[in-house]
């Protein structure tokens, strides 16, 4: 499984380490991801869905069929 929201588009970020001698190693940053289960109220159905915290916080203000028609992730179907 992918780790990107399909909310918000949020996906693992690459950098470095520093220490203070200034050595640098590679590191990623990954996101807030959750399983949550998301009440779809045009199939009357719970779904079950792996979402960041910035995801979940746009699908209890906007919907979950307005947050999906508003996100710029490809999906298929």
């Amino acid at each position: 499984m992918s780790k990107i929201c399909p909310i918000t588009g949020k996906r693992p970020q690459t950098g470095n380490n520093v220490s203070h001698a200034n050595n640098k190693t590679r590191r990623r940053w990954e996101p807030n991801l959750q399983w949550k289960r998301v009440w779809d109220a045009e199939s009357g159905k719970f779904i079950r869905m792996r979402i960041s915290t910035r995801g979940l916080r746009t699908i209890q203000k906007l919907g979950l069929q307005a947050a999906l028609r508003k996100s710029k992730v490809p999906r298929k179907g």
